[in-house]
């Protein structure tokens, strides 16, 4: 799907060094409802993570974690009735003017936590009658999923946001087809459903409001017939999670933060809210 990105960009070369003159679009934005469906693909950084509750108190060091893998499968990301399942951006926005639009929507990412890696731990584990009980520093411990600890926000690492962005196009290809580039920034909540096993208790498995989180977008966008558009996005942020539900005990909770950076192919249409009625003479 990268190929999207780099089609994007030798448009918009082959648009501002073209010999031929090329118009701008003088359609106007203003006024304009914009919504927009699509795919992303994410990396994180890795974190450390707090694991909190009445008998435990520990802290796992630089825990490395991925997205889902994109397998393409027409069933899966074109079934309406699976929409929600794969990892998929949903945003409405309006036009302020031609150049500025605020919108909201909603990020749904995945996130991982890679199974078996070996990572310091420092804390206590007590009265759990398991191999882990133990204080620990500093020492080398394996995340094993099956005994000691899975953790993904798998049914969504869900980040709902409100954001700015600035809208400048760049050329109008053959009459019907326009070239735009944009910027901006987000910010919000996460409300992710953490699938969480912790010791083999089992997980809570509830949206839980769990922190919030930043962001700046960059992408390209080819409109058709000022109607219909696809658009590629370059994202990154930072997320900060210090309410996470670890087990079906409410007292039991995690902390984490980390950054992601985001790649979205994202497709859409707009509807203009001013636009005039003509009347019959």
């Amino acid at each position: 799907m990268r190929i999207f990105f780099l089609l994007f960009f030798i448009v918009s070369s082959v648009a501002s060094h073209g010999q031929e003159a090329v118009a701008i679009s003088s359609d106007s934005k203003k006024g304009k409802l914009y919504l927009y469906w699509g795919w992303n693909k994410s990396e994180y950084t890795s974190s450390d993570i707090e694991f909190k509750g009445s008998d435990h108190n520990f802290v796992l060091n630089n825990v490395k974690a991925k997205d889902e893998d994109l397998e393409w499968k027409v069933g899966k990301h074109l079934n309406p009735s699976r929409l929600t399942i794969p990892q998929f951006n949903f945003r409405v926005g309006y036009f302020l003017n031609d150049h500025w639009d605020v919108s909201i929507g909603t990020d749904h990412m995945k996130y991982i936590v890679r199974d078996l890696q070996t990572v310091k731990i420092s804390g206590y584990i007590e009265n759990t009658g398991t191999a882990y009980d133990g204080v620990y520093d500093n020492d080398d411990i394996v995340i094993d999923g099956e005994s000691f600890l899975s953790l993904e926000h798998t049914d969504g690492l869900n980040y709902v946001n409100v954001a700015l962005r600035r809208n400048d196009a760049i050329a109008n290809l053959g009459g019907i087809i326009d070239l735009n580039m944009l910027v901006g920034v987000n910010a919000g909540v996460v409300i992710p459903k953490t699938n969480s096993n912790f010791l083999n208790r089992g997980r809570n498995d509830e949206f839980h409001l769990s922190g919030y989180g930043l962001g700046a977008t960059a992408g390209l966008n080819l409109t058709f017939f000022d109607v219909f558009f696809i658009q590629s996005e370059l994202k990154g942020g930072y997320i900060n999670l210090p309410s996470i539900v670890t087990t079906p005990n409410d007292s039991d909770r995690g902390k984490q933060s980390f950054g992601f950076s985001q790649w979205n192919i994202v497709f859409g249409g707009y509807l203009n809210l001013n636009k005039k009625q003509k009347t019959k003479n």
